[in-house]
Parts: structure tokens; C-alpha cells; sequence
């Protein structure tokens, strides 16, 4: 079974010059890794210059969208732009565009907009803290049914979810594939709950402060099927070495 890596290069690099040079590393990375489906989430604004003549098996992922097809939006980009631009994924609802205040209603109608596009939706859900309580599976849950909320029953095994616990992002190493197995199982349990037994089906990721040296060990014992990956994916050092190591486990 493949595994899929989500490289989220963020607001990296600052040229379309180390832009290329990265996505070369990882073409040549991806070309030996044949077990990882590799989606590149770049910039936007370079997204068309990597794609245009390039029918490797890489795909690309916008990192964020907007829900209309056109208007009065200054400074967004829809997500039929992105399909334009050759994206077949959006990120939506990460854990950073949610710090800047988008809310549940919001990823709602970004995932339900990504899919009138025919993009796969990576829906973000994870909390900001733990403190023992078992509080962090209800706003799980809640994260879930809203993002999920507009999604028909016959098209939620087309959405990627990607648990971020938001308390280990920028930690030296991620939270641990036990806990990480805990919460596949309740999302799943949550799907099912919502669209019955199809959600067992539901593709769950990883993304956290993962590594070359952590990613083997999360995908053989966390039950997930992939990982999203920011900074360690977005450096031509780290990327060969994480992409070996996906394959390897």
C-alpha cells in the first residue's frame, strides 16, 4: 500500500530560481520512492511554472483556497484557478490559516468548494493544547462535522484528513505513533458516526514537527497513511533523506 507524503514548502523558498532547484531534488527523490505518492503543495505563485511540461507522478496542492469560482476577492485564489494551474489537492483549514482566525464554517465551505472543482480537499483538524482532560476529542470531532458538514455521503472518501497537533508543531520531534493510533481511530469512528461504514475507509495523515528519522516509525505504528510535512520538505537536504525513509518503512 502506498503511502503519500504532502510537501507543504509554505511561504518557501523567496525565488522561483531555489523553487525549481527544490522541486528537482524532490523529482529525482520521488523517481526511487515508487511506494510514496508525492503531492507538492508550492507557492501559488510558482505553482503553474513547476507544473507546465512536467507528467512525472508528482501531483500539486494549492495550500489554501477560496470557495468562489470568481468576484470581488482581492488577493484570493480559487480553487478553479488552482485546478487551472494543474493543483488536483488543496490544504484546507491548516493549522496556521486557523491562527489567523479561519473558522470551521469557513473550511466548511472551502471544502465543499474544492470539490465542485473536482480537487481532493486534505482537510486540517488537530487541538492547540492537552491537559489530561480528554477535551481535545470533542473539538476534534466538531472540527470534523463542520469541515465535513456539505461533503455527500458518496464523496467522503475523496477528502484527506490530516491531523496537526498544533502543540508539537516547531518541536524537535512529534507526538507518539500510540497517541497518534488513539486519534486515527477516533476519527474514523467520528466519519463513520456522521456517514456509517464507508468512513472506515477515510485516509487519515500525519503532521507535526516529522522527520526522516520519525517518519518510519509514525507511518508503521500510528495508523496513518501518509504525512503532511512543512519544513522538512521544503529544504533539498531534508527531502531525499525523508522521501528513502518513507519508502523504506
Amino acid at each position: 500500500m502506498k503511502s503519500t507524503l504532502v510537501a507543504n514548502w509554505k511561504m518557501n523558498p523567496a525565488t522561483f530560481r531555489e523553487a525549481k532547484l527544490l522541486f528537482e531534488t524532490t523529482k529525482k527523490a520521488a523517481d526511487k520512492a515508487k511506494n510514496v505518492q508525492v503531492i507538492v503543495a508550492a507557492p501559488a505563485i510558482f505553482l503553474r511554472q513547476l507544473a507546465v511540461g512536467y507528467r512525472g507522478r508528482i501531483a500539486f496542492a494549492l495550500q489554501n483556497g477560496f470557495p468562489e469560482a470568481r468576484g470581488a476577492h482581492t488577493g484570493e485564489i480559487s480553487f478553479a484557478q488552482g485546478a487551472d494551474s494543474r493543483a488536483s489537492y488543496a490544504i484546507i483549514g491548516h493549522a496556521e490559516r486557523r491562527a489567523m482566525g479561519e473558522s470551521n464554517e469557513q473550511t466548511k465551505a472551502k471544502v465543499a468548494g474544492a470539490l465542485k472543482q473536482e480537487l481532493t480537499p486534505i482537510l486540517c483538524v488537530g487541538e492547540e493544547k492537552r491537559d489530561g482532560s480528554g477535551q481535545h476529542f470533542p473539538f476534534i470531532r466538531e472540527q470534523l462535522r463542520a469541515g465535513l458538514a456539505d461533503v455527500p455521503a458518496s464523496s467522503i472518501k475523496k477528502v484527506l484528513i490530516a491531523y496537526e497537533p498544533v502543540w508539537v508543531i516547531g518541536a524537535t520531534k512529534p507526538m507518539s505513533p500510540r497517541d497518534m493510533h488513539e486519534m486515527s481511530i477516533f476519527i474514523r469512528k467520528t466519519i463513520v458516526e456522521f456517514y456509517g461504514e464507508g468512513g472506515m475507509e477515510s485516509k487519515i495523515l500525519y503532521g507535526g514537527s516529522v522527520d526522516e528519522i520519525s517518519a518510519p516509525e509514525m507511518l508503521r505504528d500510528g495508523d496513518v497513511r501518509g504525512l503532511l510535512v512543512g519544513r522538512a520538505s521544503a529544504e533539498t537536504h531534508h527531502i531525499t533523506k525523508l522521501l528513502a525513509a518513507i519508502e523504506s518503512a
